[in-house]
C-alpha cells in the first residue's frame, strides 16, 4: 500500500492576512471573472501562481514560468513561509447539505507515494480530458511544488478519530457558507500512527485525477533526469476515511453547444429516452431527478424529464454520463463543456451560451469504488465532491 508521509509545508504568513483573501477554490471550478475577483481582493491571492493566465501587456511571457518567479519571489520575501519541521495538516470542512443539514468532513493532509494505477495502490475511478492534463503538467515542471492536494479516500477505519486534536488551529474562517479549520500534528508518535493508518490498505481518487496523472508524468520525467530519490516520488494528497456521512458527492451537468438547427432534439433523445414534461420545483431539482429516476433536459423553450431507455444503454455502465455520452454521439459533432450547479446551466442556456443543457444525476459512493476497485473508469467530470479544500492552506515543494 502507498506509504503516506509528513512533510515540511509552505504556508502563507497569516500575521497580516486574511486566508479568506490568500485562499482560492480548486483551479478547475474558478471561471475567468471569479479569478479577477479573486486577485482585485488581493494581490496575494494563490490563483496568480495556480491558475496563471497570460499577461495581456507582455503576451510573449510563458505564464507559468511566471507563476513559478512569483512563487519563489513569495517565499524570498516571506509571503510564503517554510515549516520549521515535517506535519500532516489535519484540515475540517463544515457546510450545510441542501436539506439543511450539517455535514463535516475532516481529512490530513501528507505526502502520498506515487504508483501507477495497474499496481493497485491508488485507484482511479474517471478518466481525464488532454487540455487539462498538459496545463498542470506544464504548471508543475514550471514550479516543481504541489500547489493543491488531490483528494483520496481511504477505506481503512479509525483514521478520523486519529485526526482528533484540542489544539489551537493555524486557521480557522468561512467563506461560501463552508467553515474551514487547519491544525498541524507535528508529535512524532501521531505522525507514525496517521501513517500507518492510511498505508494500510488502497486510496481511492476523489478529486484531482488530473494532478495525478500530471504528477506520474512530471516524476517519471524527473526519475530520467535526477533519478529517483526526489520529491516527485510522491504527491500532496488530502485522505479522508471513506464514510458516507463525511462525502457529498454532487453530479457535474452538462451544456452542449453547436448542434444542427435543423436537427429534431427530442425526437433524437426519444431513441434513448422516455420524454415527460418535469414540474421542476425551486430548490431540490437533483434530490427530484433522483426520485424520478430520470435526468432532465434544459432548452430555450421548456425543461422535461429524460428517463433511460433500458434496451437502449444494455452495454454501458449504470451511470448518467456514460448513458448520455452515448445519447450525445448521435447528435452529430457538437460541443460539450461541464457545469456544476443547476442554476448555472438555466442561466446559460437562456443567454444562449449553450444550445441545451442536461442536468445529471450523482454517483453513489458504492459506485466509485466498485469502478476504481475493478480497474474501470466513468467518463470525465462524472462526480464533484464538495465541499471541496481551499488551495493555498498549505504547498509541497518538490525540490526541499
Amino acid at each position: 500500500m502507498p506509504p503516506f508521509a509528513p512533510f515540511r509545508g509552505i504556508r502563507f504568513d497569516l500575521t497580516s492576512r486574511d486566508p479568506r483573501s490568500v485562499t482560492a477554490p480548486p483551479y478547475d471550478v474558478i471561471s475567468p471573472e471569479q479569478r479577477r475577483a479573486l486577485v482585485a481582493d488581493s494581490d496575494e491571492s494563490i490563483v496568480r501562481i495556480d491558475l496563471p493566465i497570460v499577461d495581456p501587456d507582455h503576451p510573449e511571457d510563458d505564464p507559468y514560468r511566471a507563476a513559478a518567479a512569483l512563487f519563489e519571489q513569495w517565499r524570498r520575501t516571506g509571503v510564503l513561509l517554510d515549516d520549521e519541521r515535517p506535519s500532516f495538516t489535519v484540515y475540517r470542512m463544515i457546510a450545510l447539505g441542501e436539506d439543511g443539514s450539517e455535514r463535516q468532513t475532516t481529512g490530513v493532509i501528507g505526502a502520498l507515494q506515487l504508483s501507477a494505477p495497474d499496481e493497485g495502490h491508488i485507484l482511479c475511478h474517471e478518466f481525464t480530458t488532454p487540455k487539462a492534463r498538459s496545463d498542470r503538467l506544464d504548471l508543475l515542471a514550471a514550479t516543481d511544488a504541489n500547489l493543491s492536494p488531490i483528494w483520496g479516500l481511504s477505506p481503512v477505519t479509525g483514521l478520523t478519530d486519529l485526526l482528533a486534536t484540542d489544539d489551537p488551529p493555524l486557521m480557522d474562517f468561512e467563506v461560501d457558507g463552508v467553515r474551514h479549520t487547519v491544525w498541524t500534528i507535528t508529535e512524532p508518535e501521531r505522525l507514525a500512527s496517521i501513517s500507518a493508518s492510511v498505508g494500510a490498505g488502497p486510496i481511492v481518487i476523489a478529486d484531482g485525477h488530473h494532478r495525478y496523472e500530471t504528477s506520474l508524468a512530471h516524476r517519471d520525467r524527473i526519475r530520467r533526469e535526477r533519478g529517483g530519490s526526489t520529491g516527485a516520488e510522491a504527491v500532496m494528497c488530502f485522505v479522508v476515511e471513506l464514510v458516507a456521512e463525511q462525502l457529498s458527492v454532487e453530479p457535474i451537468h452538462r451544456l452542449v453547444s453547436g448542434l444542427d438547427p435543423a436537427t429534431d432534439l427530442l425526437a433524437r433523445l426519444e431513441e434513448f429516452f422516455e420524454i415527460e414534461p418535469f414540474p421542476a420545483p425551486s430548490t431540490g431539482v437533483v434530490a427530484a431527478l433522483q426520485a424520478a429516476g430520470a435526468l432532465a433536459l434544459i432548452t430555450p423553450e421548456r425543461e422535461v424529464l429524460l428517463r433511460p431507455r433500458p434496451e437502449r444503454f444494455t452495454e454501458t455502465r449504470d451511470l448518467d454520463s456514460s448513458r448520455l455520452d452515448l445519447a450525445l454521439g448521435a447528435l452529430g459533432d457538437v460541443d460539450v463543456v461541464y457545469q456544476h450547479g443547476v442554476e448555472e446551466v438555466r442561466d446559460a442556456v437562456a443567454t444562449g451560451a449553450a444550445s441545451f443543457g442536461v442536468l445529471l444525476r450523482p454517483v453513489t459512493i458504492e459506485q466509485i469504488l466498485a469502478i476504481a476497485d475493478g480497474g474501470e473508469r466513468m467518463p470525465p467530470k462524472s462526480t464533484f465532491f464538495a465541499p471541496k479544500p481551499r488551495t493555498g492552506v498549505v504547498l509541497r515543494s518538490l525540490r526541499d
